[in-house]
C-alpha cells in the first residue's frame, strides 16, 4: 500500500489546477513510492473553489482564508501558488504551522523578502521545502543534464538558456497582476521565468559571477477590462550576459527570459557548446534532443528521438511524446518521492537554495540593467550546495 500525502491548496487559479490534474492522474506512474491526495483548497475566487468541488472529490475543505487551510490537521504538505507580493507572508506562515512546502517562483518578490523566508526555514529543518520548475524534467532536458555531469563536455565555450513567450507582443491584451511591479516585484519578466531558466545551470554548480543585464520595456500601458487604460510597469524581456568560473571552467553564459519573443509561443530551453560534445534541447522539439561529439574530422549535430523516456517511469510506452502536463507531473513525483524519502530518481526540485542564489543573479541583473554597468554578483548569505 502507498504512503498518502494529504496536500492542501493555497491558490486555485492554472497551477493549483495542473497539480490537481497531476495528482489525479498519478496511476500514470508505473513505479512510486507514494501519493499525493489534496484535501483542502484556499482561493478567495468562489468560482475556482467551485472547480475543486466538481472536479476533485478528495477536498473536504473550502476555504478563503489560508489560515483555515494551515489550521488543518489532516494537511501534511501544501502547494503555494499566489502572487509574489504575498510569497513572504503566505510561506513563513506554511512553515510555522509546520506544513512540507511546494512554492512557486522566485520564493519572495525580491532578495530581502526572500531571506525571511530563508531564515524561517532555517528554524524549521525537518520540513521539506522545495520550488516550482518543471522544465528541467522534460527527457531531453534530463539527457543535457547528464552529459553535462558527465565530465565528457570538455573545456566548456557557452552556455545559453531561455524562456520565451509571445503572448505580450499584443498591446491589447488585458493587464494581469504579472505587469504591475507593486504585486508582481521590480524583477518584471526576470521573476516570473528566472528560476525555470537558472534552475539547470545552478543544479550543475555554473553561478555567475559577473554580468551585464538588457531590460526592454516595450509597452507601458494595457487595458485595464473595463475600457480604459492602466500603465504597464513591470520589465518585457531580459538578456543577461554572465561570466560563470566554476573549479577549472571559465565561460560565458546568456540568459534570457522573455514576455515578447516574436513567434516563440511557450519555449524553454539551454544549449552547451563544448571542446569535445555540445548538446541541447528545446520544448519546440519536445521528443528530441540533439549533442555533437567531436573528436577530429566533420562537425555535426546528431538528433536522438527520446519519445516518453521520464525519470519516473509511466505507463506510457517510449514510443509517444512527452508534453507539459508530464513534466508537471513529473516535478510532483519528484517532490512526493522526498517527502517519502527517495532521492527523486535523482533530479530533486529546485531547492530553496537555488531559489536563493536566483535571487542573487536576478538583483545584480535588475541594478546592471537600470545603471547600464557590469555588475558582481553578491551571493553573501546565500547558501553554497
Amino acid at each position: 500500500m502507498k504512503k498518502v500525502f494529504r496536500f492542501g491548496v493555497i491558490g486555485c487559479g492554472l497551477m493549483g489546477r495542473e497539480f490537481a490534474s497531476a495528482a489525479a492522474r498519478w496511476l500514470h506512474l508505473a513505479d512510486t513510492r507514494a501519493r499525493p491526495e489534496i484535501v483542502a483548497v484556499c482561493d478567495t475566487n468562489p468560482a475556482l473553489l467551485d472547480w475543486f468541488k466538481d472536479n476533485v472529490p478528495s477536498v473536504r475543505q473550502f476555504t478563503g482564508d489560508y489560515k483555515e487551510l494551515l489550521a488543518n490537521p489532516d494537511v501534511d504538505a501544501v502547494y503555494c501558488a499566489v502572487p509574489h507580493v504575498i510569497h513572504q507572508q503566505f510561506y513563513v506562515d506554511i512553515l510555522k504551522a509546520g506544513k512540507h512546502l511546494l512554492g512557486e517562483k522566485p520564493f519572495g518578490m525580491d532578495a530581502a523578502q526572500n531571506r525571511e523566508i530563508m531564515a524561517v526555514l532555517a528554524e524549521n529543518p525537518k520540513l521539506l521545502v522545495r520550488c516550482s520548475s518543471e522544465m528541467p524534467f522534460f527527457p531531453g532536458a534530463q539527457k543535457v543534464i547528464a552529459l553535462a555531469e558527465s565530465g565528457e563536455m570538455g573545456d566548456i565555450l557557452e552556455v545559453e538558456a531561455g524562456f520565451l513567450h509571445s503572448s505580450d507582443i499584443d498591446r491589447q491584451k488585458p493587464i494581469n497582476w504579472k505587469r504591475m511591479a507593486d504585486i508582481n516585484g521590480e524583477y518584471g519578466c526576470m521573476g516570473d521565468l528566472g528560476m525555470h531558466v537558472l534552475h539547470v545551470p545552478l543544479r550543475l554548480g555554473w553561478r555567475p559571477q559577473t554580468l551585464h543585464a538588457q531590460l526592454v520595456k516595450k509597452i507601458t500601458e494595457r487595458p485595464d477590462g473595463k475600457g480604459g487604460m492602466v500603465p504597464c510597469t513591470t520589465w518585457d524581456n531580459a538578456t543577461i550576459s554572465t561570466r560563470v568560473s566554476a573549479g577549472d571552467q571559465d565561460f560565458p553564459m546568456v540568459l534570457k527570459t522573455w514576455r515578447i519573443a516574436p513567434g516563440e509561443a511557450n519555449t524553454w530551453y539551454i544549449r552547451i557548446l563544448g571542446m569535445k560534445k555540445s548538446a541541447f534541447f528545446t520544448t519546440k522539439s519536445p521528443r528530441q534532443w540533439q549533442w555533437m561529439d567531436y573528436s577530429g574530422g566533420a562537425q555535426a549535430w546528431s538528433t536522438e528521438d527520446l519519445g516518453y523516456g521520464s525519470l519516473f517511469p509511466a505507463i506510457t510506452g517510449k514510443i509517444f511524446e512527452f508534453g507539459f502536463a508530464d513534466a508537471i507531473q513529473q516535478m510532483w513525483a519528484a517532490f512526493v518521492d522526498e517527502l517519502a524519502g527517495g532521492n527523486a530518481n535523482g533530479f530533486a526540485c529546485a531547492t530553496p537554495e537555488e531559489a536563493q542564489a536566483h535571487h542573487a543573479v536576478l538583483t545584480a541583473a535588475l541594478k546592471s540593467g537600470r545603471e547600464n554597468i557590469v555588475v558582481p554578483v553578491d551571493y553573501e548569505g546565500a547558501t553554497v550546495r
